[in-house]
């Protein structure tokens, strides 16, 4: 028997569910010193300037916030990343991202991604991605088959219909579509598709 639908209107409150979307745990001495790095703010337009001095098998977390970066060539050299948050810059494309299969979480929010990026099919130790603030308007059924994600964001992109088979989502902790232009039939048939999910419209 399912439980209730968790239904969050209007805006979208992430904190209501443990791990959506957080930095890690404060670390203090249990991670060595260069496994987390951030960047974000340093105005970076490419990948290569970013990287300078950065041990690749070292980087766990890398935070590249908020700069002016058009590609990551070369983000697969990092093969020990768990974490790459990738927010407000100007990415349209991923480069190959096969060598990252511990990558946890990937945060592209604020971007230029016109289609939801197939190189994240590749990592199949992602649980969480944030895709919002794109101009993309089409989830592929590849996304909608990955079964071990927990967190996924789709808020303020140009999404006006999921895929027909969302069971593969039953898992999520959140899913969130807040500001789409989403059909009320629609929002219904998601809802009742994912009623153990907490889910942001």
């Amino acid at each position: 028997m399912h439980s209730t639908v968790r239904y969050i209107p209007a805006i979208a409150l992430c904190f209501a569910v443990a791990g959506c979307f957080d930095e890690p745990a404060p670390a203090y001495k249990t991670v060595p010193e260069g496994a987390r790095v951030y960047l974000q703010g340093r105005g970076f337009a490419d990948f290569a300037s970013a990287r300078a001095g950065l041990d690749p098998a070292l980087v766990d977390y890398l935070n590249l916030d908020r700069n002016a970066l058009t590609n990551v060539d070369g983000i697969a050299d990092f093969t020990h990343l768990r974490w790459l948050r990738l927010n407000g810059n100007r990415l349209s494309a991923l480069p190959p991202l096969a060598a990252l299969s511990s990558l946890q979480r990937v945060y592209l929010a604020d971007n230029a991604f016109a289609e939801v990026p197939g190189e994240l099919a590749e990592l199949p130790a992602l649980t969480s991605i944030d895709l919002s603030g794109n101009p993309l308007s089409r989830v592929p059924e590849w996304l909608a088959k990955k079964g071990n994600l927990e967190f996924l964001s789709l808020s303020r992109t140009r999404v006006e219909k999921l895929p027909d088979d969302l069971s593969a989502w039953r898992g999520l902790k959140m899913l969130q579509l807040g500001d789409l232009k989403l059909p009320p039939g629609e929002m219904a048939r998601i809802r009742e598709s994912l009623l153990d999910v907490a889910i942001v419209f």
